[in-house]
């Protein structure tokens, strides 16, 4: 038998909405959907919602910082 659990309980953790998305990088969910259609972030949509990885936007925010630490 198959185990049908996710492998991680943090899998779901990662996985943020478009609002949670705007609310992380404090911008408008307009903003965050335009940078979504340009391509400058990357999600996938299920169904009619956007889902983002956390990680990918931390990867993002690391490689389009303006100001060297």
């Amino acid at each position: 038998m198959k185990n049908n659990k996710p492998e991680k309980v943090n899998d779901m953790e990662a996985l943020l909405t478009l609002e949670e998305v705007a609310a992380y990088l404090r911008l408008s969910k307009d903003t965050v959907y335009r940078m979504v259609q340009t391509g400058k972030i990357s999600a996938s949509k299920v169904g009619i919602q956007w889902r983002f990885k956390r990680e990918a936007i931390d990867k993002w925010l690391e490689k389009n910082r303006n100001v060297e630490h």
